[in-house]
């Protein structure tokens, strides 16, 4: 029996076993094997190799990535947008390469990256999907762009990118384990949880994990265990646009909304709703605004600096240039960040949006 197989009858398992408390755990180690054999189908995948796949500099204040099935419009999205000059056409896997553009918008440079549509199977290389989802893999945003008369698509493109360990709108389970030469399996919790000790211990066996501590700080379930076991995860939020809206009917573009009601509705191709769609992209990407005060002397408030929320002062000097963390001696800061104005501050102070700050630099 192939690995193909085998997934499926892990798969068909879990769907014909009824779930309740007495099953819980048979069905979490069922998970956690299916989690195994995935990882095992992706990274044969990678080593067939098929080409070299694609490398993308990232470039500007964050990159995003349109995904999306063939055809959906996201080249002509990209070009409205951008600088970029994909090649439009009414045929599927029209984009063969990533196309990078940059768009411009309340002071920040955003990369964005058209890439080939994703087609389902793609988590296991089905039409060049290892290619690209390591190219999702590595971006700030996913842009999911959907056509309004198959607004299912949603689905399969969310389910393909969680078979590629890409974890859509949330955070890393505050989970720490620590693998120790013996002594067996440890669990510690702050929190009160709903898996126990002996389907944790279980998990962990499937994963050959038989002497460790673990540390868990918060509620968790079993696929968020699982996520920390593999710890290949990526955390990355995501928005929905549902493109051409022009050509659809009043009823099919009510029922698209109530079921995406949190969606940004466009027309790439008449131009419409594009600025929607630029708010959107910078508010999902949680950009800041920190203005740099030389010593001494008034901050520049025409030209802030954009950075994502969570940037320390270590990352500024990062960003500014490659010597100033080493030389850096220390920073002032004054904004709601700082406990009192001109707050001498190291470099792992957390920035806050339209601080002003001040680097002192050794020369």
């Amino acid at each position: 029996m192939g690995i193909h197989e085998d997934i499926q009858e892990v798969e068909e398992e879990i769907k014909k076993t009824p779930y309740n408390k007495a099953t819980s755990h048979h069905i979490g180690r069922l998970k956690a094997k299916l989690a195994r054999l995935r990882d095992e189908v992706v990274k044969k995948s990678a080593s067939k190799g098929g080409g070299e796949g694609y490398s993308v500099r990232k470039s500007g204040d964050a990159t995003v990535t349109l995904v999306g099935f063939p055809s959906v419009g996201k080249s002509t999205l990209l070009n409205k947008l951008t600088d970029a000059h994909s090649e439009v056409g009414a045929y599927e896997f029209t984009t063969l390469d990533v196309i990078p553009g940059v768009l411009e918008h309340k002071n920040a440079t955003i990369q964005i990256l058209d890439v080939p549509g994703l087609v389902k199977g793609a988590a296991s290389g089905r039409g060049r999907g290892r290619e690209v989802i390591s190219v999702v893999r590595n971006c700030d945003l996913v842009v999911f762009m959907l056509d309004v008369f198959q607004n299912y698509h949603h689905g399969v493109l969310t389910q393909e990118l969680y078979d590629a360990g890409i974890r859509l709108n949330q955070k890393a389970p505050d989970v720490v384990i620590k693998r120790q030469d013996r002594g067996g399996v440890t669990i510690s919790s702050t929190k009160d949880l709903e898996l126990s000790d002996d389907l944790i211990k279980a998990i962990l066996n499937e994963y050959k994990i038989h002497n460790a501590h673990v540390l868990i700080r918060e509620s968790i379930d079993v696929d968020q265990l699982i996520d920390v076991i593999m710890g290949n995860r990526v955390y990355i939020p995501a928005v929905v646009v549902v493109n051409k809206v022009d050509m659809a009917d009043e009823y099919v573009l009510k029922k698209c909304k109530s079921e995406y009601p949190g969606a940004t509705y466009i027309s790439a191709d008449k131009e419409k709703n594009l600025e929607a769609v630029k708010d959107l992209i910078y508010d999902a990407l949680d950009f800041i605004r920190i203005y740099l005060k030389p010593q001494g002397g008034p901050a520049d408030m025409e030209e802030p600096l954009i950075v994502r929320k969570g940037t320390t002062v270590g990352d500024v000097c990062d960003h500014l240039h490659r010597d100033f963390r080493r030389k850096f001696r220390y920073s002032q800061v004054w904004g709601t960040s700082a406990k009192h104005p001109g707050q001498r501050a190291g470099l792992e102070h957390v920035l806050d949006d339209s601080d002003l700050l001040t680097l002192i630099i050794a020369m």
